[in-house]
């Protein structure tokens, strides 16, 4: 295997191995993701397919590709992670809002319409990071590989 394919591979089955991990935290311990934590997951189902592409036929745009769907999901999960550390604001559909001055109806549709599972809330943690954090910080080393293996020659 050349070192070029091996990288593909690898960029490949990190993607893959990000997305098991989200599904095992969702299936099996339990944790409902929320609108973003959804959105960070559809670049690295890109990347993934991309892949198995690039992998029989490494096309450079192809690779290129795959490292803008890993820098894509890095930037999602950056900026989700920057709204549960309340750094800035995230999506009105999905984070908490201010209840001052509101009138009873407009409370309870507020209430009614409020999401189930918040982007501003840190349901697990490592080493300070979220899953969102962590998933910023491998999505860069993926993206890093397929820059890597884009420029590797033949």
């Amino acid at each position: 295997m050349t070192t070029r394919k091996f990288l593909i591979l690898m960029a490949a089955l990190g993607s893959a191995a990000v997305l098991l991990t989200a599904f095992a935290f969702q299936h099996l311990g339990g944790l409902a993701p929320c609108k973003l934590c959804i959105w960070q997951r559809y670049p690295h189902a890109a990347a993934a397919a991309i892949g198995v592409i690039a992998f029989f036929i490494p096309l450079p745009a192809l690779l290129w590709l795959g490292a803008l769907a890993a820098a894509a999901t890095a930037g999602v999960g950056a900026y989700h992670a920057g709204v549960e550390q309340g750094w800035w604001e995230g999506p009105s559909t999905c984070t908490s809002s201010p209840i001052g001055g509101l009138t009873p109806d407009q409370l309870m549709n507020q209430i009614m319409s409020a999401p189930l599972v918040r982007c501003d809330d840190i349901p697990w943690e490592l080493f300070g990071l979220s899953m969102a954090g962590w998933n910023a910080v491998v999505s860069v080393i993926l993206a890093l590989l397929w820059v890597a293996a884009a420029r590797h020659p033949r």
